[in-house]
């Protein structure tokens, strides 16, 4: 039996959620999941400098889904997504997370998975001069960017990436990337 999606998910989204969305992420989607967190922060009254934090981030994390999400296997129940993506935004006592889900072909974990962990051994201003190296020496790739998601998430919110890979089959794992965003700048690199 395979690791499933949904139980693992519903857990992780617990809480103060104020959007949970899963299915496939399209530009539609984007502009409806953004428009819709954006108003929520609106309505109770968030900060302007935290809310645009969030958003900024919840932009980044959306498109990371839109370019770079595996297709579904294919035991998978919705075979109907080109971009089967899964975004929870959640209130936390310092500020929000936004934790995307994706599938993850297995030959092409290791290289996230080091991409990921150089981010978080990398002080801030490593991050820095990374985002300005990629910016300044990078090609446009076939998904549509130069490598900057990950690193541009990191330098935005000064906080560590969370992830973890659950496995879903011999060729296919599922990709939670969990990013707390709050207003003061921790620099916990």
């Amino acid at each position: 039996m395979s690791f499933n999606i949904e139980n693992y998910f519903s857990d992780l989204s617990a809480g103060n959620t104020i959007l949970y969305y899963k299915g496939n992420v399209d530009s539609d989607v984007i502009n409806h999941v953004l428009d819709t967190v954006e108003d929520k922060m609106v309505v109770v009254n968030v900060h302007s400098k935290l809310r645009k934090k969030v958003y900024n981030v919840l932009v980044e994390s959306l498109q990371n889904l839109y370019h770079h999400v595996d297709r579904v296997p294919d035991d998978f129940e919705d075979q109907t997504s080109e971009r089967f993506g899964l975004v929870v935004v959640k209130k936390v006592s310092d500020g929000y997370r936004i934790i995307t889900g994706n599938f993850v072909r297995v030959e092409n974990i290791e290289k996230l998975e080091e991409k990921i962990k150089r981010i978080n051994r990398s002080s801030h201003e490593e991050i820095k001069e990374l985002y300005k190296f990629i910016l300044n020496h990078q090609r446009i790739s076939a998904k549509g960017g130069g490598g900057l998601g990950l690193v541009d998430i990191a330098r935005k919110t000064g906080n560590k990436l969370e992830y973890s890979f659950k496995e879903y089959n011999s060729h296919y794992s599922f990709f939670y990337l969990d990013i707390l965003v709050n207003e003061e700048k921790q620099n916990n690199f």
